[in-house]
């Protein structure tokens, strides 16, 4: 009999399970990368956990719930509001939590969220999510939901709550005129609510709701993707790829399953020596045995130490307009015709042997993205790129962004949180409404305490109390994606429809169907009534999004006259989970929005892949069954993947002409650049208990150089200034920052910081 061991907030331990099939280590070591697992013992006495208890440090550890075909390692987020499998409610959906678009199959019972799972997609996460994606969810079921409509009766009074007619005769008389309306949009709302809120408002009173800085690095982004000559590639095209260049991004912690992509890559150009010996790629453990410690050739540019510089070929630490110039300087090697920069000789050198691995690769890949907060990072990755091509070669640039329709909004285009205020100040709108997006997340606390007062009404619709919500005259409960289906664009333009798994309950609507209400109480002609109503209408108003409305089937669609069940068929209980409130059966919900019924009822075959409400096949055990649903093992799903693309390279862009300059210290500051962490710097999953507790602190990072002036030790306060902005910080020293640079992690408490910026550093008083 073995002891359990505490593995941490998301994943319980029963070790007397356990049949020794070993798939645990191969997925946790050999293909993710950990390194604080493994197996211990021998002969038949044989061990799989921790040297100590403690949590599972690889970013990827809640697969093993998936992998483990006999309960060794389960959801202990699911042991908190326990459910059999069969009992649980699910439905085809895509994580929010960052811009990658991984497919999952969120399960409920009882009105709660219990679980999320893997949904298979071929292109896109294949057989695994990240541990933000699987066990962020909680937010979902969190106490403080709002849950019905609240009106504040004065300016300086406490919300209360009113009746749903009461709220839309309110709004309805404050939203006639559309010239006096302001929107401010979200890039964690769907395509659909979004562009309800602009058919509210009109289109030139409709902002995106981000900072101008932000906004333009989103559009250069795009104009990149669309307008270059390098394609954006699918997360299985990067695992195939054989050579890789990171340029400013810390990939793990922004797009985390692109990571394990890239952890796929470098094993790509060792399998020739397996080829050579006639072994075949699927035979792993002979693969391994010939390959031992070969990796390819992966190359990674950040101004700080990353979890894939253990797989680099070879890592550069420098500030990221130096970043940049490395770029431009590896494009001028691939291609004479880019444009010409002056680089030192250890820079030169580096350059030219990046440039060489990538014109002998096969298939490359480029990396790089928004969240680094520079321009010239982006121009350089399109550079590069753009020379490959242009050279003749099979290359593609990845872009990380940082949510998950933040693509889906820019395709939508609108205008920056700065002009909204303009327009506010300037007394050109009374009625200014947010939608799913908390103010204080994208400005400092003053510049959005501004904004927010400059309007005469303010009406805010979301599902948790936020700050910005917190200060509305009129807050209505919007639904979670759990409760609401829509459709969100991910960074490789992959759009995909999500369904809801939760009836909404009480007064709790989907945002695009308040805004819809909203129409109709102000007496406008415009109005949808149903998901495939504000599709058509965005088609027609977007022609480059019109291609969503084939994301997946319309809510028509049915499969010999019926609809796909949401419930599977051993589900239980059913008239007997609500006899507190009833003795007599309901009828299921309702749902004129999705072709799934909230029911065991409907049609038993298998539906179409972006209608999959779950894996699973007679004779098979759970996900095991996911075989029969693919065309091969590994490959696509019968009928063909979910989603569509939206962009498709038009190669008519010129090199971008201009490198930064060399960066330069400035006399007593330094340059703060953004860090990011895969627990705790996104919005919605560190208000899961489980991501809470793994979130670390808030800190700022030094080169020992640069403490060693203040005569500062690791674990001591320093105080940054931003502007007017102090923070008083924890300092952690890492040798890998270059000098000049300091690196600021990006948390609950920090939010609002554009960064890169200069800040100063003092020590902090004692305390």
């Amino acid at each position: 009999t073995f002891r359990k061991q505490d593995l941490g907030p998301f994943i319980n331990h029963e070790m007397n399970r356990c049949i020794e099939c070993y798939r645990c280590v191969r997925f946790y070591n050999d293909y993710a990368g950990g390194r604080d697992f493994g197996v211990f013992g021998c002969h038949d006495d044989v061990y799989f956990g921790r040297h100590t208890d403690g949590a599972l440090e690889d970013e990827f550890s809640g697969n093993l719930i998936e992998v483990c075909p006999t309960g060794v390692f389960t959801d202990k987020t699911l042991l908190h509001h326990y459910t059999r499998k069969w009992d649980l409610e699910t439905s085809p959906s895509v994580c929010v939590h960052c811009a990658v678009g991984c497919n999952t199959l969120p399960g409920a019972r009882y009105g709660e969220l219990r679980r999320i799972r893997n949904r298979y997609h071929h292109e896109v996460n294949g057989y695994f999510l990240c541990d933000r994606g699987r066990f962020g969810y909680e937010f979902v079921n969190r106490p403080e939901r709002l849950r019905a409509p609240l009106l504040r009766a004065q300016r300086d009074a406490a919300p209360a709550p009113v009746s749903r007619k009461a709220v839309l005769e309110r709004l309805g008389a404050l939203c006639r005129a559309p010239e006096r309306l302001l929107g401010i949009g979200s890039p964690r709302a769907s395509l659909e609510s979004n562009f309800a809120l602009r058919t509210l408002v009109g289109a030139n009173r409709f902002c995106i709701g981000l900072p101008q800085r932000e906004l333009r690095l989103l559009e250069l982004a795009l104009s990149i993707l669309r307008d270059g000559p390098a394609k954006t590639p699918s997360l299985c095209e990067v695992e195939s790829a054989d050579c890789a260049l990171v340029l400013g991004e810390d990939v793990t912690s922004v797009a985390p399953r692109l990571a394990l992509a890239l952890r796929q890559l470098v094993r790509q150009e060792p399998m020739e020596i397996a080829d050579q010996l006639g072994i075949p790629r699927w035979n792993d453990g002979a693969v391994r045995e010939a390959v031992q410690r070969d990796l390819g050739p992966l190359f990674i540019a950040a101004s700080y130490e990353t979890r894939l510089d253990e797989l680099a070929r070879e890592t550069y630490r420098a500030a990221p307009d130096e970043l940049a110039r490395l770029g431009f300087a590896v494009a001028q090697e691939i291609d004479p015709a880019a444009p010409k920069i002056d680089v030192g000789p250890g820079v030169r050198a580096l350059a030219l042997r990046i440039a060489e691995r990538l014109l002998l690769a096969k298939r490359s890949i480029i990396v790089a993205g928004t969240t680094s907060g520079s321009e010239p990072l982006l121009h350089a990755a399109a550079n590069v790129a753009g020379a490959l091509v242009r050279r003749g070669h099979d290359a593609k640039l990845a872009l990380a962004l940082p949510e998950c329709n933040s693509l889906g909004l820019a395709l939508q285009g609108g205008l920056s949180l700065e002009a909204a205020l303009a327009i506010l100040r300037a007394g050109s709108a009374d009625t200014l409404v947010v939608v799913e997006n908390d103010l204080f997340e994208r400005l400092e606390d003053a510049r959005a305490i501004e904004l927010l007062d400059a309007a005469p009404h303010l009406v805010v619709l979301d599902h948790l109390p936020t700050e910005t919500a917190l200060r509305a005259e009129m807050i209505l409960p919007a639904a979670t994606f759990a409760e609401s289906s829509g459709t969100l664009v991910s960074s490789e333009g992959r759009a995909q429809r999500f369904f809801d798994t939760l009836a909404p309950a009480a007064e709790i609507r989907p945002s695009w169907r308040w805004l819809d209400e909203i129409l109709v109480a102000a007496g406008r002609s415009e109005r949808f009534g149903d998901l495939d109503s504000v599709l058509a209408a965005l088609a027609r108003e977007l022609p480059a999004l019109a291609p969503v409305v084939d994301a997946a089937p319309s809510a028509k669609f049915r499969e010999v006259g019926q609809k796909v069940p949401r419930e599977p068929a051993r589900y239980s209980g059913r008239t007997a989970k609500l006899a507190q409130v009833t003795v007599h059966e309901p009828p299921p919900p309702r749902d004129p929005d999705a072709p799934l019924d909230h029911s065991m009822e409907g049609f038993p075959g298998q539906p179409p892949a972006s209608l999959i409400p779950r894996f699973w096949s007679p004779g098979w055990n759970s996900i095991q069954a996911l075989n029969r649903f693919q065309e091969e093992v590994g490959g696509p799903l019968r009928g063909g993947d979910p989603g569509v693309r939206l962009l498709a390279p038009a190669g008519t862009a010129p090199y971008f002409p201009n490198p930064p300059a060399p960066f330069s210290s400035q006399p007593g500051k330094w340059l703060i650049v953004p860090r990011y962490s895969l627990f705790g710097s996104e919005e919605l999953s560190r208000l899961s208990p489980g991501i809470a507790a793994r979130t670390p602190a808030p800190e700022l990072t030094l080169h020992p150089d640069d403490a060693g002036a203040f005569r500062i030790a690791a674990g001591e306060r320093v105080v940054l200034t931003l502007g007017e902005r102090r923070l008083d910080l924890p300092l952690r020293i890492s040798p890998a920052l270059p000098r000049g640079v300091a690196a600021l992690t990006l948390l609950t408490g920090l939010r609002g910081i554009s960064l890169p910026a200069w800040g100063a550093l003092a020590p902090a008083e004692p305390r």
